[in-house]
């Protein structure tokens, strides 16, 4: 059995938290007395770390010259490295602003768990390299929703540009919505 770790931390001018499994059908929604534990890192310009993972996991049999794999993916938070500076959050709407802008990240990477699942077990790999195969292929899909997930706090400017946070909001509805029709196409192969 095959495990990989890739750790991920966000350096965030607003928090954002999620903990789901693979097999949830929508991203959790946030709360920020739920997902925050850390202690603030007060020397940090940011109003929130969020400590995340991407886990996965695969057991492979091969049989008759195929390679087939039973595929385990699961993204957390690390509620315990996460923090929320909440001096910060000065009244109910910029708290709103900052939550709704956090559910973005956890969407990403809802969509990034979405991705995983069906990219890592819709392929025919190589009796011979399947193993580099399949760890290619996971470092590929990180990376993208690695930069999707910076160019989404640098565009919006952490949420506090609200028209980019708006064009965003569309952006990351439309990928969850390519992700849920490329995931049923390959369902009905």
């Amino acid at each position: 059995m095959k495990k990989l770790l890739i750790p991920f931390l966000f350096f965030l001018a607003l928090p954002f938290t999620f903990a789901f499994k693979q097999n949830t059908s929508e991203p959790v929604q946030l709360s920020w007395e739920t997902h925050f534990k850390g202690k603030a890192d007060m020397n940090s310009p940011f109003f929130a770390l969020t400590a995340m993972t991407w886990q996965y996991s695969y057991e492979s049999v091969v049989y008759r010259n195929r390679v087939t794999i039973k595929l385990k993916n699961e993204v957390m938070i690390d509620k315990d490295r996460s923090w929320v500076k909440w001096d910060r959050i000065k009244n109910p709407q910029v708290s709103a602003d900052l939550l709704h802008h956090e559910q973005g990240h956890v969407n990403i990477q809802y969509i990034l768990l979405s991705e995983a699942e069906r990219v890592l077990k819709n392929r025919t790999y190589s009796v011979t390299n399947y193993k580099a195969q399949i760890s290619q292929l996971a470092n590929e899909v990180s990376t993208y929703f690695d930069t999707m997930q910076r160019n989404y706090d640098e565009e919006t400017e952490h949420g506090s540009n609200h028209k980019m946070q708006a064009r965003w909001d569309q952006i990351i509805q439309d990928k969850a919505e390519e992700s849920k029709a490329a995931t049923l196409a390959d369902a009905g192969k």
